[in-house]
């Protein structure tokens, strides 16, 4: 019996074998979250009196005191814990953000196991959930979404329909130029009609990178999702807490998280708003 086959047999044992997997990822996605927003953007890095570390230099180390961590206070979720949330050296309270985003990384893996099985299809799931978790988080805590994730992923999703995984290209291509299209529209109408602008340019780019992974068809749903999210939390802050409703709040979280829910989903969704 070959390794492929024993988890098809033993989904239990893959199922385990995805969530490690994605613990693991989630581990350098906040990586990614901590450090690529300073190398991307000027006033961030004016914040930043030393060299700005890389993806991959120096390792991972205290952001307070500096000191490097060592592998046994670097494991997913268990370090965090048998740590009480603090560094071992200086004491200082680790943000709960690297603990979330390992377990929600490992268990939106486990989901699109459950979805898509042992397949080539579920490699191409993971890869589009991994890039949807840092580009959430990173428009939560900087308002920035990166070209240097929403472009590649653009031609990532183009790449992936060339094997139908789950759009043709064809669709994929169209839903590219739509989704950019459609949000670059409604931004130039509200800033005519208020002086504001209502978005950045990066959600644009990141519905034209959903358009491209989902398809066109995709579209009208995930712009319907993510609004009806964005309102509904809107109204929440405004009621519950002290927020100035005068100051938005980021889309992007909205758009990641309808785009997933439409990858894993599709045909309830689609049975829910029918009749609409």
């Amino acid at each position: 019996m070959t390794f492929i086959q024993t988890l098809e047999h033993h989904p239990v044992y893959f199922y385990i074998l995805i969530f490690v997997l994605g613990l693991c990822i989630g581990s350098f996605i906040n990586v990614v979250i901590t450090r690529l927003p300073p190398l991307i953007d000027s006033d961030l890095a004016k914040e930043s009196d030393k060299p700005l570390p890389n993806l991959i230099k120096p390792g991972s180390h205290c952001p307070f005191c500096k000191h490097k961590i060592s592998w046994f206070d670097n494991i997913p979720l268990l370090s965090y814990l048998l740590l009480r949330q603090r560094c071992r050296h200086c004491d200082d309270m680790i943000s709960a953000r690297y603990f979330w985003v390992e377990l929600i990384t490992a268990l939106l893996f486990v989901i699109c196991a459950i979805k898509f099985g042992v397949s080539t299809t579920l490699l191409w799931s993971l890869i589009f959930t991994g890039l949807l978790v840092p580009l959430t988080f990173i428009d939560l805590e900087t308002w920035l979404l990166p070209d240097s994730i929403t472009l590649p992923g653009i031609a990532l999703g183009l790449l992936c329909s060339l094997f139908h995984e789950f759009v043709s290209f064809t669709d994929a291509l169209i839903g590219a130029i739509a989704g950019y299209g459609i949000l670059w529209s409604i931004y130039q109408i509200h800033h005519r009609l208020t002086g504001r602008e209502g978005m950045g340019y990066g959600d644009f780019k990141l519905l034209a990178m959903l358009g491209a992974w989902l398809g066109w068809q995709a579209l009208p749903l995930v712009m319907l999702l993510s609004s009806l999210a964005g309102i509904v939390t809107f109204l929440i802050l405004k009621l519950l807490v002290k927020f100035d409703h005068s100051k938005p709040i980021p889309f992007g979280p909205f758009l990641s998280i309808a785009g997933w829910l439409y990858l894993v989903n599709q045909t309830n969704l689609m049975q829910l708003i029918s009749p609409l």
